[in-house]
């Protein structure tokens, strides 16, 4: 392998029913960072049927080039034919890096292709960037420049590792949704596009379709949300989310919570934020009886304003709050929710 041959900074712009999806704007807003820091293009690849119409909203949030795979055997996701498209882009346009999202579709996608092209896999990064590889120098061994650097949890959130791929092409990672930021729009934005089409040739790999079910869910994306309200096991009991809720209410919020609340049943999975849940970042998170395990923590640290409530002046979670109460918070929510909504109403009648 000419490692030299691999130039650029791709990323999988992965749409669901001819729509793109969010975590394909976050990534390219990394990848923008990478492509910059390595004075090279960011690419978006594009896969799916009807979708070069897409292209002009990638080039908005940062890609130079878009490359179109349009296919009928594409319209919705299968691992085989989605597959042999990036593996067949990859083979074509040799990129340096590669970058997927983390998602249901990423984490079954990005595997198989790095499979197929032979080269290695960083799951789950929560961290990317340019430098040198070892971090340290070591004698006797060569530090690589301009190697892509993965950090990502391991051990259970435990302990953080930071991974390279210094020896094989692309340098392929799959990102967590919500930890990277995207680029401001710029309206008007165009990019190159290019279509490609490796062909496709269905076999008894190519799972058949028979339905799809849409299920109907009123549970809201906590990662859209600028304001959350997340409680922890110290909360008590799922009916005393209901104070909760009332706080996120006054705020224009929504709530959220720890895998604590989950495995208890209070709330669905959808709300959990953490290691094993959402990543968020919204401009106010408040941490209502959670004591701050690093797998909560590592997924809303980059929140704007953290408050923290807590009966142990001890908790972890005071360590990255912003602002900390220490306090029962049976008593503490209900009278900072009936101080927001007497500010509001005074907002109002000024």
């Amino acid at each position: 392998m000419a490692l030299e041959d691999y130039k650029g900074v791709y990323i999988f712009a992965q749409q669901v029913d001819n729509e793109i999806s969010n975590i394909a704007f976050e990534l390219l807003g990394k990848g923008k960072d990478l492509a910059e820091a390595l004075n090279t293009e960011l690419t978006a690849v594009l896969v799916g049927s009807n979708v070069k119409d897409l292209a002009d909203s990638l080039a908005e949030y940062g890609a130079d080039k878009v490359i179109v795979v349009d296919d009928p055997e594409l319209k919705d996701y299968r691992t085989e034919p989605y597959t042999h498209a990036l593996a067949s882009v990859i083979e074509k346009y040799k990129p340096d890096v590669f970058l997927i999202g983390a998602t249901a579709i990423g984490r079954d996608l990005g595997p198989r292709v790095c499979a197929r092209i032979h080269t290695g896999l960083t799951a789950d990064c929560t961290s990317l960037e340019i430098g040198d590889f070892p971090l340290v120098a070591i004698p006797g061994k060569e530090q690589k420049h301009n190697q892509l650097l993965m950090t990502r949890p391991a051990f259970g959130g435990n302990t953080i590792a930071t991974i390279a791929c210094p020896d094989f092409r692309p340098q392929m990672a799959t990102v967590r949704p919500g930890v990277m930021q995207k680029k401001a729009k710029v309206a008007g934005a165009k990019a190159v596009v290019e279509e490609f089409n490796p062909g496709f040739t269905p076999d008894n790999k190519y799972v058949e379709i028979l339905d799809i079910v849409k299920e109907v869910s009123d549970v809201v994306d906590i990662q859209d949300a600028k304001v959350l309200v997340a409680g922890g096991r110290g909360v008590g009991s799922a009916e005393n989310f209901a104070i909760l809720e009332e706080l996120a209410k006054a705020l224009d919020g929504e709530v959220a919570c720890s895998r604590a609340v989950v495995d208890s049943g209070w709330k669905p999975k959808e709300l959990q934020v953490g290691q094993t849940g959402k990543t968020v970042r919204p401009h106010l998170y408040f941490a209502i009886g959670i004591s701050g395990a690093i797998q909560h923590v590592a997924g809303m640290e980059e929140s704007d304003i953290i408050i923290a409530i807590n009966k142990d002046e001890t908790a972890p979670i005071f360590d990255v709050a912003d602002y900390g109460i220490v306090g029962d918070l049976n008593k503490i929510v209900p009278e900072l929710t009936k101080q927001i909504i007497a500010a509001k109403a005074a907002k109002s009648e000024n």
